[in-house]
């Protein structure tokens, strides 16, 4: 009996050895390359396999009859496919597909040199603005050390490669800022009206820009204001031109926030130290206010507000060009209200919703004045002297919508995003004097836009959109395409090419003279490529610019005008090669060329130079807790010109033409943080030290010419140096961790 049941369990055994079923073979990419790790399993069934580092894999199972086999690796798409059990051995060669993951995707680049939490290109973050030295704490003295920026002394604004300030724009949360930087003075630069720690992302791209916006002709500067604080906090600053403390409340819950900030600032104490070379007979003086709340409205949506006023007032009292007993006397006082709204919200899975409005409204109350040597007002009935004094009173205002929908596609990373805005714009212009004109403008700006990001592969990717636009005041529409995509090079590079039409509104000034005026136009050509990783950061640009429609003044005012700019621009940051410092290195070489204006033909704007450069260094010592920065900026001598009306022929023509001499400045700060109060205290302390020009080296930005045009001027700045030196104490949360951590 017992032979009997050894005999059955040894049939029972083969026979089961004859059901066995070999599965073999090899995962590999579409590519060829091998997938290593990957999980092989017969659904519904314990049996399966792990492939090794060459992607092969063997097992066997005891299953029968058709079987799916599931198939799974990280990074790679879920892969089935149908086997046949029967006993024979099976050999198979499967492919795997990787799959959208937004840690390995490669992202568009062209044109845009992003900075924010959620972004692997982060190039400057609020840290790196304040700690630029030469940037003075302004977000866009920071962005004058990236490629593509010219280094502008004498007009406020962003000028991108050729084209002039008025034709990059800011964005804040989504939607346009029509007075981002203070009112413009006689051959002065202003500088911007924000503080860089109000945003969290900064996108600053110089040409090729997303489909969401427009009415930039050049670039746009894309700002993102902070989420809710990690913590309530109290700030104080003093300074050796200023005051300024504010206080962060944050809820228990950390659902809710809300703050206020005040400043005022007056040049007086320093005008006393440092000499100015305008004689100020108004000292600047600024005051500064702001108010926020931010709202958690779900788990995945916040509801945010900023609002600010800013009031300033000064005089500027310059020696006359055309006489050498005269003077004219430039005073200003203007007053800035802006405020924004904004609200996003994950709607299901696949949707996201963003809702934006803003209003600004900017009054500049201006005078000048023609003056003797006493500095009394004089009246002259002649040519140039007559048109000198003039009183204006300008005032604008904007109110924006602006709203988007995203639709994820799919299960990848692929978008679609939609949507619409309106603007309206009025300007109210009243010149008094001898100068008697009253202009009312108002426009009804809309647009609708779509945008799509097709994931093709992790490798692969694009962005395709477009822009229909209508302005009430020209009564115009536009229709804009955008393209750009790329292509990851290996584990951290990539290419990317971005295509795009671009369109701007003439200023308002073109616009009183001939309301019948076009749009103006660009298009853009960008190649860029890109190595990014935790250390260091390269890039490689080239761009081509045509412009059409640009403004000509003579022999009328039309849209007659045209240029081009071309270049190359290299980028290069490394934080790990030399230890404990962060630099920074960038080139831009443009060649650009306009007929435009009152130019008698096509020539090289005075505002842009021909090869710029910039180093940065940053330097953290952590024993001491003291940062050294310092920065270098050249450019080579900017064009100036003479132009001049030829009564006899009625043409203008160039009297006079050269360069300037080359651009140089070299910048140094010191931050010092020490320690105050106990550790637990949550106290926080920065002592900053700046200067500016540490040479003294001589600048000259332009000329300016007299009406017979026999004596040039140069402009220059108003003091070759400036100096700063400021105590800044956060109470309630210590940052000292975060800025030596971000400068490490």
């Amino acid at each position: 009996m017992n032979h009997l049941i050894l005999l059955l369990l040894l049939l029972i055994t083969q026979l089961a050895g004859f059901s066995q079923t070999r599965i073999k073979g090899q995962l590999k990419t579409p590519k060829g390359k091998p997938v290593a790790g990957a999980s092989l399993t017969i659904k519904d069934s314990y049996d399966g396999a792990t492939s090794d580092s060459s992607g092969t894999f063997q097992f066997e199972t005891s299953e029968s009859g058709k079987h799916l086999l599931q198939i799974s690796a990280i990074g790679f798409k879920p892969l089935e496919e149908m086997v046949e059990l029967n006993g024979s051995p099976i050999i198979l060669r499967l492919t795997m597909k990787e799959a959208m993951d937004e840690l390995k995707a490669v992202v568009v680049t062209a044109g845009t040199f992003e900075a924010s939490d959620s972004k692997r290109t982060t190039v400057l973050s609020s840290i790196d603005v304040v700690t630029t030295a030469s940037a003075n704490g302004d977000v866009t003295g920071a962005l004058r050390t990236l490629p593509g920026t010219q280094q502008i002394g004498e007009k406020e604004g962003l000028f991108v490669r050729g084209g002039s300030g008025e034709e990059a724009r800011v964005f804040i949360d989504g939607t346009l800022v029509n007075n981002f930087f203070f009112s413009a003075l006689p051959d002065l630069a202003t500088r911007g009206r924000f503080s860089p720690f109000l945003f969290k992302g900064t996108v600053f791209s110089s040409g090729g820009y997303s489909a969401l916006y427009g009415q930039a002709l050049s670039g746009a500067l894309i700002l993102e204001t902070i989420d809710l604080p990690d913590e309530s906090s109290a700030s104080l600053g003093i300074s050796t031109v200023g005051l300024s403390g504010g206080y962060q409340h944050l809820n228990k819950k950390k659902s809710a926030s809300w703050g206020a900030n005040y400043g005022y600032t007056n040049l007086l104490p320093y005008f006393e130290l440092v000499k100015q070379r305008p004689d100020y007979f108004k000292v600047p003086a600024f005051h500064y206010g702001d108010g926020n709340f931010r709202i958690k409205t779900s788990k995945t949506g916040i509801l945010k507000f900023y609002g600010t006023f800013q009031q300033n007032q000064l005089g500027i009292r310059t020696p006359d060009i055309d006489s050498a007993n005269l003077k004219n006397a430039f005073g200003l006082s203007n007053y800035n209200l802006y405020a924004n709204l904004s609200w996003k919200e994950r709607l299901g899975k696949k949707w996201k919703l963003f809702l934006g409005t803003s209003y600004s409204i900017n009054q500049d109350d201006i005078q000048n004045r023609l003056q003797n040597a006493e500095n009394k007002d004089q009246l002259i009935g002649s040519m140039p002297y007559l048109a000198k004094p003039f009183t204006a009173d300008i005032k604008s205002s904007l109110v924006q919508v602006k709203s988007v929908l995203d639709r994820r596609i799919g299960s990848g990373l692929s978008v679609l995003r939609f949507g619409g805005e309106w603007l309206y714009f009025k300007d109210d212009v009243n010149f008094r004097d001898t100068l008697l004109r009253k202009t009312m403008q108002e426009d009804q700006f809309k647009a609708a836009f779509a945008e799509v990001d097709i994931y093709i592969t992790n490798n692969l990717a694009a962005k395709l959109g477009s822009r229909f636009e209508h302005s009430s005041l020209l009564n115009r529409n536009n229709i804009v395409p955008r393209v750009s995509m790329a292509y990851k090079i290996g584990e951290k590079g990539q290419a990317s090419l971005a295509y795009g039409i671009f369109y701007q509104k003439p200023e308002r000034n073109q616009l009183i003279l001939n309301p019948n005026l076009l749009f103006t136009k660009a298009a853009h050509y960008i190649a860029n490529y890109q190595l990014i990783n935790s250390s260091y950061t390269f890039r490689a640009e080239a761009f081509y610019k045509k412009y059409d429609d640009l403004i000509k003044t003579f022999p009328e005012i039309s849209n007659k005008g045209y240029g081009y700019a071309k270049g190359i621009e290299f980028f290069w940051r490394d934080k790990k090669s030399i230890k404990g410092v962060d630099y920074w290195v960038s080139y831009s070489y443009l060649d650009t060329k306009r007929d435009y204006l009152n130019f008698p033909g096509s020539l090289q704007p005075n505002f842009a130079a021909n090869h710029t450069a910039s180093l940065v260094v940053k330097k953290f010592i952590t024993k001491w807790k003291t940062q050294f920065n310092g920065s270098y900026s050249f450019a080579t001598g900017r064009p100036y010109y003479n132009i001049r009306y030829n009564n006899s022929e009625a043409k203008f023509e160039l009297a006079d033409q050269g360069k300037t001499i080359p651009f140089n400045n070299l910048s140094l700060s010191i931050n010092y943080l020490p320690a105050i109060g106990k550790t637990d205290a949550k106290s926080f302390t920065v002592w900053v030290l700046s200067v500016n020009n540490v040479l003294n080296q001589n600048q000259i930005f332009n000329y300016n010419y007299s009406y017979n045009g026999m004596i040039r001027q140069p402009i220059r700045p108003a003091a070759n140096q400036f100096f700063f030196i400021g105590c800044f104490i956060s109470f309630g949360v210590d940052r000292s961790q975060d800025v030596i951590n971000s400068n490490l």
